[in-house]
């Protein structure tokens, strides 16, 4: 979902420099944001955001974290950062993967109170197959259990999974299924990135979603 379909540098990116200046004072860089999602496990913006908030020396709670983190997303009157994301796929995408009888799934980080609104805006009449959240399996990213959701509802199709993080990878290697990195050309560190990803087992990296169909024929 993020970085893949949905550009989430204007939100969940800025919401962890917001979070971690809010309780520090400090302001971290999207460099050192990507530095720590290039070591692979730091796949939840919630627990990336208090690592920082404790490696400068400030002592809070986890959940106070998360709820700090979530006002600044969504914001008071529904006003928050979310409201800046940009839906990456172009017009025809979708209707170019459905000529080649391809059918898209989802599965994401993210919990289902994230995602729904964001799907409501950009996507609603899209019908993704499954949609797998954080809600939806036991163990986070990088583990395959929703990878495994989605095998398990596809058995006849070859599945491929497109991802923008160390955790995405691994994911799909612990599932078995091909992967596809995406690094946009002005992500930050975006050369190590397009390594890490290759290293990681990627057979092709993207700079954009809409390359996708290409790969595909």
């Amino acid at each position: 979902m993020d970085g893949v379909l949905v550009d989430v540098t204007a939100s969940y990116r800025e919401v962890i420099r917001e979070t971690v200046l809010h309780y520090t004072g400090d302001i971290v860089s999207n460099e050192l944001i990507q530095e720590y999602k290039n070591q692979g496990g730091w796949n939840n913006d919630w627990e990336l955001s208090y690592k920082f908030i404790l490696d400068r020396g400030r002592n809070v709670e986890y959940n106070d974290v998360v709820d700090q983190f979530n006002r600044v997303f969504f914001g008071a009157n529904g006003d928050g950062l979310i409201l800046r994301e940009q839906w990456l796929p172009a017009n025809g995408f979708f209707g170019d993967l459905e000529r080649q009888k391809t059918t898209f799934a989802i599965f994401t980080g993210r919990v289902g109170y994230e995602l729904t609104p964001t799907l409501n805006r950009f996507a609603p009449h899209i019908p993704f197959d499954p949609v797998v959240t954080a809600d939806d399996v036991k163990n986070q990213k990088p583990a395959p259990d929703g990878l495994h959701i989605i095998k398990a509802r596809h058995p006849e199709k070859t599945i491929w999974y497109i991802g923008d993080t160390v955790d995405d990878a691994r994911a799909a290697l612990g599932a078995g299924v091909p992967f596809v990195g995406v690094a946009a050309l002005d992500s930050p560190r975006h050369d190590e990135l397009v390594e890490v990803l290759k290293h990681e087992g990627a057979f092709a990296v993207i700079h954009d979603i809409n390359e996708l169909p290409d790969l595909t024929k």
